[in-house]
């Protein structure tokens, strides 16, 4: 698939993406410990698929993504680069093993701030991270209340009462070239949308063949208003790349019955079109409206690899109900 990824712009900016992007929260040891020599493989394996988006964050390994992901891209060009905002990391004040999921991360505390002020020092303490002066696009990460809960609304207050004026003026001042969300829901975008323009929002799991939930408001909202889409979590934290079976993960746990037999339904409809599960799935999200990137994150070579291989697939004749 090297060569053959396409280009697109990100809402009304100059910023433009691979059509497939490679999410980098897996290489932060997120529930196993990778090593470097893995990392390395699998970010060298996303660079010779022709990938050329590549998004990060403070969060993903408290920090160790982003000096992974810098050190690979050193000296390499033509790299669009995200990384997230709303967490400010500081020195441990004691050892940690684990972290929200991250195993050996690193040592370094974390505090959300949504703010201006923490906006900017978030970015800062990743540009260091990254080694590079600038990114291509800045998101303001798991703000809303899928994440906060009743906190969000101090976090809302901070980050509509300056934050997101910094962001647009950081994005004048050409310190990023696109801000937007990184988020797992719907409202929120909604909600920020309302306040001003944003230029794209990194989605996971609610615009998936199994959570539709975008559909309904965000997704022709994103399509009126010039708003892209980067569609993460494509699978549903696994299910929708494992199928129905015992111990399969949907939005980051276990699946619950009702899920499983939603899913063996649309995996009966996809096999019936000549389609793994999988494969559906991939190629669902790539054909949606407003969509400028699928993520796809993994700590293996041979995982991305095969993805690649199946959004790289024609489909075959009468596949289209299976989609729908």
């Amino acid at each position: 698939m090297a060569g053959r990824l396409e280009a697109r712009r990100v809402g009304q900016t100059s910023v433009e993406v691979t059509e497939v992007s490679f999410g980098c929260a897996s290489i932060g040891n997120l529930y196993r410990e990778v090593s470097e020599g893995d990392a390395a493989a699998v970010l060298q394996a996303a660079w010779d698929a022709g990938i050329r988006y590549f998004d990060t964050a403070p969060h993903y390994g408290r920090g160790l993504s982003e000096m992974r992901l810098g050190q690979f891209l050193k000296g390499r060009e033509g790299v669009t680069l995200s990384t997230k905002v709303g967490r400010v990391l500081r020195p441990a004040a004691a050892p940690i093993a684990e972290a929200d999921g991250y195993v050996y991360p690193a040592q370094n505390d974390v505090r959300y701030d949504y703010s201006g002020d923490g906006i900017e020092e978030s970015l800062e303490q990743s540009l260091g991270r990254l080694g590079v002066p600038r990114v291509d696009i800045v998101y303001v990460h798991d703000i809303g209340r899928y994440t906060h809960g009743a906190a969000n609304a101090g976090h809302m207050e901070a980050f509509l009462g300056s934050g997101y004026e910094r962001l647009v003026r950081l994005k004048e001042a050409g310190r990023i070239g696109a801000f937007g969300l990184g988020v797992n829901e719907c409202e929120v975008c909604l909600e920020v949308m309302d306040h001003g323009p944003i230029d794209v929002i990194l989605l996971a799991g609610r615009l998936t063949l199994l959570d539709r939930s975008a559909e309904a408001a965000l997704l022709p909202r994103c399509v009126a208003e010039g708003t892209s889409l980067v569609l993460g979590g494509v699978f549903n934290s696994g299910i929708l790349a494992t199928g129905p079976v015992e111990g399969a993960t949907y939005d980051y746990g276990p699946a619950p019955q009702p899920v499983l037999d939603q899913v063996a339904a649309l995996q009966a409809r996809a096999e019936a079109a000549g389609l793994p599960l999988a494969t559906a799935a991939l190629h669902f999200a790539r054909r949606q409206p407003a969509v400028a990137s699928v993520l796809l994150g993994t700590a293996k070579a041979s995982t991305l690899q095969r993805n690649l291989a199946a959004l790289a697939e024609e489909l075959p004749e009468g596949a289209e109900a299976a989609l729908a």
